[in-house]
């Protein structure tokens, strides 16, 4: 059973996070009111994943992050953001944080965001041994609208940063968010044409068009095409679209704390945090990011 780590000092929004994990009975629900109450759990038994809030008395929830990171950096946290906290939520994802939901969106979003974190932070953790001669390793990938797809493909790439050592397991996960979320915007924003407008207002609907889509010309034929090279200094994924694409200067500033709380571009605001380089092309279906090896001082 997966265990998860509920931290917030208002009981109403504990109960709801609880409520809604315990729902389908795969998660074992601890909570703590503040960090350090957290903090004193996780040195007792580290849970599988944290979801906290930012604001709290004590230990705050950045501080939470930045001690996370140093002790039990295998330990993935997950930040329940709400207006008025946005400015500590993005200086948390850069310290850490391997994702981040609004409040509003916990009762639909919850389950999946811990889902999609885990998928990457937990996969063959027990990698045997690197590959120590290892110099370059590209891949090529054309993808169906098939978001099944994504998991294996992320994971595959993180088995290549573990061979030539290009990062720690946390930075490899915050990697492995950049990577899943451009794929599925990929897809989802790309080839199937779907709106984060429509996400916002009606995720049922949102999700049955997706599925309408996939079967739907000229949806169908299209694929996404990855392109990935890891070498000892840095990795370097390219995913291309073949939707209409848009013009990326139209977007809203991801690292402006007040676009936090928006559906739209979320996805975009955890890869520009968590890589070191973010391009698109000028049509606007085609994005290249880049993690480096950070030298030591």
């Amino acid at each position: 059973m997966t265990s998860v780590l509920v931290v917030d000092d208002s009981p109403v929004d504990r109960h709801l996070a609880g409520s809604l994990l315990r729902e389908g009975g795969t998660y074992d629900v601890q909570f703590a009111e503040h960090g350090g109450q957290a903090l004193a759990l996780v040195r007792q038994s580290p849970p599988d994943i944290v979801v906290t809030d930012l604001q709290m008395p004590e230990v705050d929830g950045l501080a939470l992050v930045q001690e996370l990171k140093q002790s039990h950096p295998q330990v993935p946290v997950v930040l329940m953001t709400s207006q008025g906290s946005e400015s500590i939520a993005v200086q948390a994802l850069k310290a850490g944080a391997a994702s981040y939901l609004p409040k509003s969106r916990l009762t639909f979003e919850l389950q999946q965001t811990i889902e999609d974190v885990l998928s990457v932070a937990r996969a063959d953790r027990q990698v045997g041994r690197l590959h120590e001669c290892l110099t370059v390793s590209e891949s090529r990938f054309t993808l169906d609208n098939n978001v099944d797809l994504v998991p294996p493909l992320v994971e595959h790439v993180r088995q290549e940063m573990l061979r030539v050592k290009l990062c720690d397991e946390g930075e490899m996960t915050r990697l492995g968010i950049a990577l899943h979320e451009s794929l599925v915007n990929a897809i989802d924003h790309g080839n199937l044409e779907l709106s984060s407008d429509l996400k916002a207002e009606d995720d049922s609907r949102y999700h049955d068009l997706a599925k309408q889509r996939r079967h739907e010309l000229p949806y169908s034929q299209r694929r996404v095409r990855v392109h990935v090279r890891v070498t000892p200094d840095e990795a370097r994924c390219s995913v291309i679209d073949e939707g209409p694409g848009f013009d990326p200067a139209g977007l809203p500033d991801p690292t402006d704390p007040s676009n936090l709380e928006r559906v739209f571009g979320r996805g975009l605001l955890l890869i520009r945090t968590f890589m070191d380089e973010v391009t698109h092309n000028e049509r606007g279906n085609e994005i290249t990011m880049i993690k480096r090896r950070k030298v030591s001082r």
